[in-house]
């Protein structure tokens, strides 16, 4: 009886070493999204042998809509260890709700002008993929769960800048490479340079012009990038 106890014991401590070395190896981690996410707390379901449930994929991006496209650079931001299956939370996970930039007011003076937010409640674009396991008691490598999630995620483009760049004016790649944001580039190109803007507000404009600001980080500290019809047109630091 207590040999059993204490190979029951070893098990589980072994187990709990690999789930260990996975988060150590994999939390914070970044990649290139290779297809698109949905909202919502399902996400998308990857096997035991890395290939994706197109059928259950397609029914949540047709309930939930897309949050995050193929191409968006994607960070693993947690993790979490179920009986036969990891779920990765992928940009803070896939949930809508209300936020304090929903209510936000821009302007000087009296009266405020009206500022109309991304669907009045656009949260960073975030997702999750559940990974199954070969086995209720298996874990498997960091290297292993990267091979496995291959479908989704592209581990190996690291940089936006390697998937952007190449179509940008040559003006801009210096600024690109210094992860700095410059006046007259395209989304692509900031995206490139900064990755996924934390929020999103937008503006139409007496004129019919669309302002759209795109912000990165949290008060007080936040970077304001002002697009006009697709293109930056400003850049503050608060």
């Amino acid at each position: 009886m207590a040999s059993g106890v204490a190979t029951l014991e070893a098990k589980q401590s072994a187990v709990y070493y690999n789930e260990l070395l996975l988060v150590r190896g994999l939390a914070h981690e970044v990649a290139v999204a290779k297809v698109p996410l949905p909202w919502g707390k399902h996400g998308i379901h990857v096997n035991a042998t890395g290939e994706i449930n197109q059928t259950q994929a397609v029914k949540e991006l047709h309930a939930k809509g897309e949050s995050v496209g193929p191409g968006m650079p994607v960070e693993i931001t947690a993790m979490k260890f179920k009986p036969g299956r990891i779920v990765f939370t992928i940009n803070g996970g896939g949930k809508r709700g209300d936020h304090w930039y929903n209510h936000l007011e821009l302007g000087m003076g009296t009266p405020t002008p009206v500022v109309s937010q991304d669907n009045s409640t656009t949260p960073s674009n975030g997702s999750y993929i559940t990974l199954a396991l070969s086995g209720v008691d298996a874990t498997p490598s960091v290297d292993q769960v990267k091979q496995l999630l291959s479908e989704a995620l592209d581990f190996s483009r690291r940089s936006p800048t390697v998937l952007y760049s190449p179509s940008e004016p040559p003006k801009y790649k210096d600024a690109i490479q210094k992860h700095q944001v410059a006046i007259g580039m395209d989304k692509d190109a900031v995206l490139s340079a900064k990755g996924p803007p934390d929020h999103k507000i937008r503006q139409d404009k007496p004129d019919g012009s669309e302002e759209e600001d795109w912000l990165y980080g949290q008060p007080p500290h936040v970077l304001f990038v002002i697009f006009t019809d697709g293109t930056v047109t400003g850049v503050h630091q608060y």
